[in-house]
C-alpha cells in the first residue's frame, strides 16, 4: 500500500492554524495559561519548567518543553507592583521533525485595590516571534513509490515553496486576586491570544491562513485547611476556531510539621485532573524549601483509546521562587496573592 505523505502537509498547515499545545500541569505555566497571572507568587523570582511527552504509544512522540522567568519589582512606595519575564515554548512531532519555536517578553501591572488586604487588579501583554520548521528530507511523496517500492531518488511533482514559517504573536488577559481571611486565596481571569491573528504562508501553494485568536476563562483558588493541611484548585476554559477545551481539578496537600506563615512548609500534593473527554490526570507534587516538582501521566479516555490503550502523555514539572537579596526585593514592599 503507498503511502501518500503529502497528507502530512495538510496536517502541518492544520497544526499551525488549529489549537495551541497545552499542558496537564497547566498551573504550573501559568503564563501561558494568561500573562496577567504572572506574578503571582510568593517572592521575587520564580523559575518554571515542564517537559510533556505524548502519543509515545501510537506514532513518533510529541514532545513539547516550556520555561518561564518571572521578576517582580515595586512600583514606588505603592502596593502596586510589575511582573516581567520571558516565556519560552518550543515542541517537536513527526517523522519530518515539525519543530515550533516561542519567544515572548510579557508584562504585567498589578494595581492594588485595598490598603486592607492583598487584592489586586492585572492587566498584561505579551508579544514576540514565532519559529516553525521541518526537515524535508524525511519527506516521501506519493508519486515516489515505484512498482511497489519507495526510493528517494524518484523524482515528485510536488513542489515546496519552504521548510517552514516564522510569525509575530501577541497575547493581552487581566486577572482579579483577592485574600479572604488571611486563608483562602482566589483569582480569576481571562485573556485573548493571538490577538493578530498572524497569517501563515503554505508551503504546497500560494495560498496563506491565519491562527485563530484564542479565548480563556482561568479559576484558581488555594487555602489551609490547617496547619498541616492545604487545598489547590484550578479550572481552565479555551475557545479557539470552534474548538473548545476545558481542564480542571484540584490537589490536596499535606504537611508533616505544622508551619506558619513565615516559614517555607514542606508537601506533598496528590490529586487529579480532567480534560473534558480527553483524559483523566492523576498528579503528585512536591514542594519543599524555595523548589517544587510534579509528575503526572494522562490516561486517555476519548475515542482514541482503542488505538493508544489508554496511554497519554507524561509530564514532568519544576519550579524555583525565591526573594532576591538586593535593596529592591518585594519582600518588605509587595503584598500579593500567591500560588
Amino acid at each position: 500500500m503507498r503511502k501518500i505523505l503529502t497528507i502530512l502537509f495538510l496536517s502541518f498547515r492544520l497544526i499551525a492554524t488549529a489549537q495551541d499545545f497545552t499542558f496537564s500541569q497547566f498551573y504550573e505555566q501559568p503564563v501561558l495559561r494568561n500573562p496577567a497571572l504572572a506574578g503571582l507568587y510568593k517572592g521575587d523570582l520564580r523559575v518554571s519548567s515542564i517537559y510533556r511527552d505524548q502519543w509515545a504509544s501510537i506514532t513518533v512522540p510529541f514532545r513539547t518543553t516550556s520555561i518561564s522567568v518571572e521578576y517582580k519589582s515595586p512600583v514606588g512606595n505603592s502596593n502596586d507592583f510589575f511582573t516581567t519575564g520571558v516565556q519560552m515554548s518550543m515542541d517537536g512531532a513527526g517523522d519530518i521533525r515539525l519543530k515550533r519555536t516561542q519567544l515572548l517578553p510579557f508584562i504585567n501591572y498589578h494595581k492594588s485595590l485595598s490598603d486592607e488586604r492583598d487584592s489586586y487588579l492585572s492587566a498584561a501583554f505579551m508579544g514576540g516571534p514565532v519559529f516553525s520548521q521541518f526537515d524535508p528530507t524525511q519527506i516521501k511523496f506519493g508519486d515516489q513509490y515505484r512498482n511497489g517500492g519507495y526510493s528517494a531518488g524518484n523524482p515528485t511533482s510536488q513542489v515546496l515553496r519552504g521548510n517552514g514559517y516564522n510569525y509575530w504573536d501577541m497575547w493581552a488577559g487581566i486577572s482579579y486576586s483577592t485574600v479572604f481571611n488571611n486563608q483562602l486565596k482566589l483569582y480569576i481571569a481571562g485573556s485573548i491570544a493571538h490577538v493578530n491573528n498572524p497569517k501563515i504562508k503554505s508551503v504546497i501553494s500560494s495560498e496563506a491562513g491565519s491562527i485563530n485568536s484564542k479565548y480563556s476563562f482561568n479559576i484558581g483558588m488555594n487555602g489551609k485547611v490547617n496547619d498541616r493541611d492545604y487545598i489547590t484548585a484550578f479550572v481552565d476554559y479555551f475557545s479557539q476556531g470552534g474548538n473548545r477545551q476545558m481542564i480542571g481539578g484540584l490537589l490536596y496537600g499535606f504537611s508533616a510539621h505544622s508551619t506558619y506563615d513565615d516559614q517555607e512548609p514542606t508537601i506533598l500534593y496528590v490529586g487529579s485532573f480532567l480534560r473534558w473527554n480527553d483524559a483523566i490526570i492523576p498528579v503528585v507534587k512536591l514542594s519543599f524549601n524555595h523548589y517544587s516538582m510534579g509528575i503526572s501521566y494522562d490516561v486517555n479516555i476519548s475515542k482514541l483509546n482503542t488505538v493508544s490503550n489508554w496511554r497519554g502523555g507524561l509530564e514532568l514539572s519544576m519550579a524555583y521562587t525565591n526573594f532576591l537579596k538586593i535593596r529592591s526585593s518585594t519582600l518588605d514592599k509587595v503584598r500579593c496573592v500567591s500560588f
